[in-house]
């Protein structure tokens, strides 16, 4: 099968829908299928393209097996309306032409949460008489609006407007939560159209190992202290403001609370922290991929944090799934599917979204029960391996993509115990 697939993020950035696009195509490639990814020059989120990138106009390259077609964008930082919608805009320009001419394809498949990218993908499909499936990632038009990102009820229409087009044009829509199907249920989207494969994690990649690893010491964590470490984005969504404040709520306390990440927020939440005067709250910035099972081995609990708006109990952040991987407890503040996944799993203690003084709470009894934060930890590795190893999903949405398109997945290769597989490596053809 040739498989054609939209994204505006891949590696080496390290954001999720990056992170997810290869670990599929890389398993699709395995099992003997051909695949073609268009992105753009890596740069997320700092607006900064990554050493040995060029913003050209067209390159491609080969990833681990997968054909990697690079077009032009408007580079620009994760932050600022204007300049964002810009970005996503260039894209969509250069990422359809770039489709267009690829060798024709079985399916074509275009992710959000940039929802631009999804036009594209539905417009080169059409084009080219293809099926189109849309990987759903946030639910549109709910996921701006939950952030305050557009402001002005001509905008949101608009933005609803493109969304109701692309869910009702889609071969077949491939959500990442039960909730979201749902939710277009609700809306009128056949069964048959609709799809869930949830996000989850290279096992290989992410293991249990030594918490004295060199990390604490660099981040100026103490031996005494208790770890709680955010790995992810700090955007908009994320509500750490929450964090910094259960942060002053242990002031005193042998608890340090470690960011690691980049995004439009960060500033702002720096700033925060010294404005309060805080030295129990460190900020590392974006670190290699490489780098963050060795973070999450050095920490004691792994923090998940969205604000509390009822769109967010529709998500599942997939850091969830790399914390469980590492065998750590995981200190959830967000509401429903997640909160289920988690407490289903045994794998940590939920409290409330934007609520510091429940944050507080929780990693406070977690560091007064070490046992309990040990049996939580190893209960999410079992779920990790058991439930959400990203081969598996791999798999599951290759035999959607096979489906879509008339054909046959094929035989996979031979199983393996974990999802295993390198750091990618690109290399120009």
């Amino acid at each position: 099968m040739k498989i054609l697939f939209l994204t505006d993020n891949f590696p080496p950035e390290t954001n999720a829908p990056a992170l997810r696009t290869f670990e599929h195509a890389r398993v699709w490639v395995e099992d003997g299928h051909d695949v073609t990814v268009i992105t753009g020059a890596p740069n997320f989120p700092t607006g900064r393209v990554h050493e040995g990138y060029r913003n050209s106009l067209y390159s491609v390259g080969e990833m681990e097996g997968i054909r990697v077609v690079r077009v032009w964008t408007y580079v620009t930082p994760n932050r600022g309306r204007f300049r964002r919608s810009f970005d996503y805009l260039s894209f969509m320009l250069t990422s359809l032409p770039a489709a267009v001419i690829q060798e024709r394809p079985d399916v074509v498949v275009g992710t959000s949460p940039q929802l631009l990218t999804v036009v594209s993908a539905w417009a080169a499909a059409r084009l080219r008489r293809r099926p189109f499936v849309f990987e759903l990632r946030d639910l549109w038009p709910e996921s701006i609006a939950a952030v305050g990102a557009v402001s002005g009820g001509l905008a949101m229409r608009m933005i609803a407007a493109a969304a109701h087009f692309l869910y009702n044009r889609a071969d077949c829509i491939v959500s990442v939560t039960e909730s979201f199907v749902r939710v277009l249920r609700s809306r009128g989207i056949p069964e048959n159209r609709l799809a869930v494969v949830r996000n989850g994690v290279n096992l290989s990649q992410f293991t249990p190992g030594p918490k004295e690893n060199g990390l604490r010491e660099e981040a100026g964590v103490r031996p005494d202290e208790f770890l709680a470490t955010y790995v992810g984005t700090l955007g908009m969504a994320h509500g750490l403001k929450s964090v910094i404040a259960a942060a002053e709520m242990t002031r005193g306390e042998p608890i340090h609370y470690l960011f690691v990440g980049e995004g439009a927020e960060r500033a702002e939440l720096e700033h925060e922290v010294e404005r309060l005067g805080l030295s129990n709250v460190t900020f590392l910035g974006g670190q290699p991929r490489g780098r963050i099972p060795l973070i999450l081995n050095a920490s004691d609990v792994v923090l998940v944090h969205l604000r509390d708006d009822p769109l967010f109990s529709t998500v599942i952040p997939s850091k969830i799934f790399e914390g469980m991987a590492a065998a750590k407890p995981i200190v959830l503040a967000v509401t429903g599917e997640s909160a289920e996944i988690v407490t289903g799993a045994g794998a940590g203690v939920v409290s409330r979204p934007e609520s510091p003084a429940d944050l507080a709470a929780a990693i406070r009894r977690l560091r007064s029960h070490p046992e309990l934060a040990r049996e939580l930890g190893l209960n999410g590795r079992h779920a990790a391996e058991t439930e959400f190893c990203r081969r598996a999903a791999a798999r599951r949405m290759l035999a959607v993509l096979a489906r879509t398109a008339g054909l046959d997945a094929g035989p996979a290769s031979p199983p393996t115990p974990d999802c295993r597989g390198a750091a990618p490596q690109e290399h120009p053809s």
